[in-house]
């Protein structure tokens, strides 16, 4: 099965959603989306989330699934939107419990906050298989970049997250609470024992040297091209390499408020009495 994919991509934060259909039942799935969101006033939108409506109506599908990857530190989700103008299920690896666990102290979240992850409508094992139209979807569990990140196998296609990005941009860091470069290694190696021709979409480009964001590669490109984890490079050197590159990297800029809604499946925190809901901002900590 080779799925129909539409990427949407939301240059604000580099990140590139999806809508995958089998182009036969008009059902389809949304991985990955965005919430606009301004740092500066606090204040969200709808644009990039409202693209993908627009589209998604004006193809008459259903939309059955809406997919996290993890629970990512670089945007907000805009799944409950979605949700709410299209229907379908909110899905994320079941392992999220983890890092709302660990975030739930960073933030100080309180008891209001469940870390079982029941925010989520659907909690995905590792290998389970749903059903969207004619196409079947296998959750891989991929982590490393967090312990909770997953990857979607539709058809010949693997939505990696941020397992790894274009060739010429290499892999994810590991440096976020969980993260382990020795068990990205063992991930990305997962996903490149699949057949050359295999597609991969990433879930961020940021255009390196210039050139044109990219998101679609193929096993095949990145065994022979990645930069960081191509079949030459061992897994001794990987974790060397990336336990030195990630002390050099600045925190993402949406990190705080992206973790804290994100990890309530995309919900804002519960309004206080003024109606007004808040974010925390922890002082060193991070």
């Amino acid at each position: 099965m080779k799925p129909i994919v539409t990427a949407f991509f939301h240059e604000p934060t580099f990140t590139v959603s999806y809508v995958v259909t089998d182009g036969n039942s008009g059902h389809c799935s949304i991985i990955d989306s965005v919430l606009d969101y301004d740092p500066k006033s606090g204040r969200s939108s709808t644009e990039a989330a409202d693209e993908i409506i627009a589209f998604i109506q004006e193809q008459g599908y259903v939309v059955d699934w809406i997919f996290e990857t993890h629970v990512h530190a670089d945007h907000l989700t805009a799944a409950p939107y979605l949700k709410e103008k299209l229907g379908g299920t909110i899905g994320i690896g079941a392992n999220v419990t983890t890092v709302q666990k660990v975030f739930t102290g960073v933030f100080n979240a309180g008891p209001g906050m469940a870390v079982d992850g029941t925010q989520f409508d659907h909690l995905l094992k590792d290998r389970d298989v749903l059903e969207c139209g004619d196409l079947k979807i296998e959750t891989l569990y991929t982590p490393g970049h967090t312990p909770a990140c997953v990857s979607y196998v539709i058809g010949d296609a693997v939505f990696v997250g941020d397992t790894m990005f274009m060739p010429d941009f290499g892999t994810a860091r590991c440096d976020f609470p969980g993260g382990d470069a020795a068990s990205l290694y063992a991930s990305i190696r997962k996903i490149l024992s699949m057949p050359d021709e295999t597609r991969l979409f990433m879930c961020h480009d940021y255009g390196p040297g210039g050139r044109g964001y990219a998101w679609e590669t193929t096993v095949g490109e990145q065994k022979a091209q990645n930069i960081h984890v191509n079949d030459a490079v061992s897994q001794d050197a990987f974790v060397k390499m990336r336990s030195a590159r990630d002390k050099e990297l600045d925190m993402p800029v949406l990190i705080l408020p992206s973790v804290q809604v994100n990890m309530r499946a995309g919900h804002f925190p519960e309004p206080e009495e003024n109606g007004v809901s808040y974010l925390k901002i922890p002082l060193d900590t991070l």
